[in-house]
């Protein structure tokens, strides 16, 4: 929801403020724009949205966040992957100054958000993994009280309510009780929360984790015309297949740090080339067709991956046809039936599973 600023004390808490980036960390920031992220216009590339340089983060013995550097092209949709701890929670509360870093740098729209905090809250939206909802109240209510907390006069709140749930879709119900609504309503409820101050910025904490399809591509629509008005988007998602559909700039998380950017395309090319799939006529197969093609084709650790099937199994297929033709070859050999082959790129998925598994994990 939208962030309110004019609450007391909501400046950079006392002590000192965290130690700028060095090195290579910072000079990372003036060159990973728009034409990182493929969004080149010919013109002067407006500043980025967000510049994170050398982020740490340690909630005791567990360090959330090692060094994290990134930066999100003004005007982009931005998508932030990584599995579960990998620290994009804490990453997304510390852009959104409910979290302070012990180190580094993060500025948002220009401003530092330790220093500049109430500044950061005003011009930024946020919508968490759960609904922050009144059940009693109804969906009107909800974004006027919103809307005046964060400093609309009630006819000002009136009117962006009504403009918000047309953006997301949800105006025929905007006079029911919260407590009604579907899990995909509350969820584009809690966006139009997060629209009522016009956020320049909107970062979105797995927005669409629970929904079902339908809800899923409604809450999309509704992001994607967001884009198209020029808003700012950062949000994580345990989707690849959406951030592989949707984003224009994807950063992969793992262990608190990022390991890869770029877009979509560019993430799985750095992850490895074609793969050829291998679709079994028996799932209980796969483990014997892992160690056939292990040792026969000498091939390296986590090139053979177990495939979004039981009965599918993906390798590494960096000589294309080639490679093909050898599988085929050595799983015949061995005598373990198959059903199908073919050569493809890889998902999104399987490079975010290169990048972030161990070297190794074969089926």
């Amino acid at each position: 929801m939208a962030l309110p600023a004019a609450a007391p004390g909501d400046g950079a808490p006392p002590g000192p403020a965290p130690a700028p980036a060095n090195g290579p960390a910072t000079a990372g920031l003036a060159t990973a724009g728009l034409a990182t992220a493929g969004l080149a216009t010919g013109r002067q590339p407006a500043p980025p949205a967000v510049e994170v340089a050398g982020l740490v983060k340690a909630y005791g013995p567990v360090t959330a966040l090692d060094g994290a550097t990134l930066t999100v092209p003004a005007g982009s949709l931005t998508a932030l992957l990584g599995p579960n701890g990998a620290g994009k929670t804490t990453l997304v509360r510390i852009l959104a100054t409910l979290t302070r870093p012990d180190r580094g740098q993060a500025r948002v729209l220009g401003l530092d958000v330790a220093r500049q905090a109430a500044q950061v809250r005003e011009r930024i939206g946020l919508t968490g993994q759960f609904a922050g909802l009144d059940d009693g109240l109804t969906g009107r209510d909800n974004l006027m009280l919103i809307g005046c907390l964060a400093g609309l006069r009630r006819r000002q709140a009136r009117a962006r309510a009504a403009e918000v749930v047309e953006l997301v879709g949800i105006g025929e119900a905007l006079g029911r009780v919260a407590r009604t609504y579907s899990g995909g309503m509350r969820r584009r409820l809690d966006l139009a929360a997060s629209l009522m101050t016009r956020p320049a910025l909107l970062v979105l904490d797995e927005p669409t984790t629970g929904l079902d399809p339908a809800s899923r591509q409604r809450l999309w629509q509704a992001l994607d015309g967001l884009r198209k008005d020029g808003t700012t988007l950062l949000l994580t998602t345990q989707y690849l297949e959406e951030a592989d559909r949707f984003a224009d700039l994807v950063h992969v998380l793992h262990h608190g740090r990022v390991i890869a950017s770029g877009t979509a395309a560019g993430v799985k090319a750095r992850a490895g080339g074609r793969v050829v799939t291998a679709r079994l006529e028996r799932a209980d197969a796969v483990p014997q067709a892992a160690r056939v093609l292990a040792g026969r084709l000498a091939l390296a650790p986590g090139a053979i991956r177990a495939g979004a099937a039981p009965d599918l199994i993906t390798v590494a297929a960096p000589g294309g046809a080639r490679d093909v033709a050898a599988v085929a070859a050595a799983l015949a050999a061995a005598g373990v039936p198959v059903a199908e082959l073919g050569l493809r790129q890889p998902s999104l998925d399987e490079a975010f599973l290169a990048l972030t598994e161990p070297a190794g994990s074969a089926p």
